[in-house]
């Protein structure tokens, strides 16, 4: 009887000097690399605990010990900023902007990465490359013909005016990850859906959306955490404190109470917040949706 590496792996592992099944051997890798890993969590992680913590301590105690933890805890800071209309204005403007840059870049990528993806027509290597090279183009560069633009348009001081622009600069990205999804549809199933009586609409709503839907979650995820992040539009495009989204209202928060530092570093514990969650909560989603992309 020959003995396959099959079979001895199984005997190895079923047999112990107790007759007991053996678990598979766990390898960890060098310790080098946790060590690294260590470091950079750390010098991620410190300046973000350093804001949440230092929203419970007083004046004085960071005054007299910047690097210390709160003694006694306090709850006011962060109560204070809660209470007032300032937070809860900017928290609904950046809700409302990030909703509607997410809504634009999924809608508009999604058909444009469809017609690159599944039809053949001249110019469409030039399209797709046009878009790509958006990837290199940062919103700094662009920010002064940007600001005349919208300007011409009468959208400054809107939110409209910063949505539209961020659905653009949100495009490029929806668009690279979402082709190699909508190109790995098979061709017959749209033979067969097209035999059926299926028009190429009805094929895209009811065949392509829920197929590329784990590329469509991703590309909303990352355009809804960009747009609530976003600093430089805003700042050149709304003037009104009633239209200020979250990072602006932590700068005129800061302007307003320069000399209370734990209330400033409570309210940009709570500006926080919400991005970190709505990250963490999506995280496995974003990470499965760019290995997909890779993989087509």
């Amino acid at each position: 009887m020959t003995t396959t590496p099959l079979m001895t792996s199984v005997a190895i592992q079923a047999v112990d000097p107790r007759g007991r099944r053996k678990a598979p051997k766990t390898r960890w890798g060098s310790p080098g690399v946790y060590l690294l890993a260590l470091v950079l969590i750390t010098i991620c992680i410190t300046p973000v605990l350093y804001i949440i913590i230092g929203g419970f301590r007083t004046n004085a105690q960071i005054t007299t010990d910047p690097s210390g933890f709160p003694a006694p805890w306090q709850l006011a800071n962060y109560g204070e900023v809660l209470a007032g209309a300032e937070f809860w204005t900017a928290m609904l403007n950046s809700t409302v902007s990030a909703l509607g840059t997410t809504v634009g870049a999924v809608v508009l990528g999604v058909m444009a990465s469809y017609v690159i993806a599944r039809y053949e027509f001249n110019g469409k290597g030039i399209m797709y490359a046009l878009f790509a090279a958006g990837l290199m183009f940062p919103i700094t560069v662009a920010i002064t013909p940007l600001y005349l633009l919208i300007r011409n348009l009468g959208l400054v001081n809107s939110l409209a005016g910063i949505i539209l622009p961020q659905i653009a600069f949100a495009l490029p990205t929806t668009i690279i990850i979402l082709v190699p999804f909508l190109r790995a549809i098979p061709k017959e199933l749209e033979e067969a859906a097209s035999i059926d009586g299926t028009s190429r609409l009805g094929f895209f709503w009811r065949m392509v959306i829920p197929l590329s839907l784990p590329g469509v979650i991703t590309t909303g995820i990352l355009a809804f955490v960009g747009a609530w992040n976003g600093y430089m539009l805003p700042l050149f495009i709304l003037s009104d404190a009633s239209l200020f989204t979250l990072p602006l209202g932590v700068q005129n928060y800061a302007s307003q109470y320069s000399v209370d530092t734990a209330r400033v570093l409570a309210y940009t514990s709570l500006s926080m917040v919400p991005a970190l969650i709505f990250f963490s909560l999506f995280e496995r989603r974003i990470v499965g949706g760019l290995t997909g992309a890779v993989k087509g």
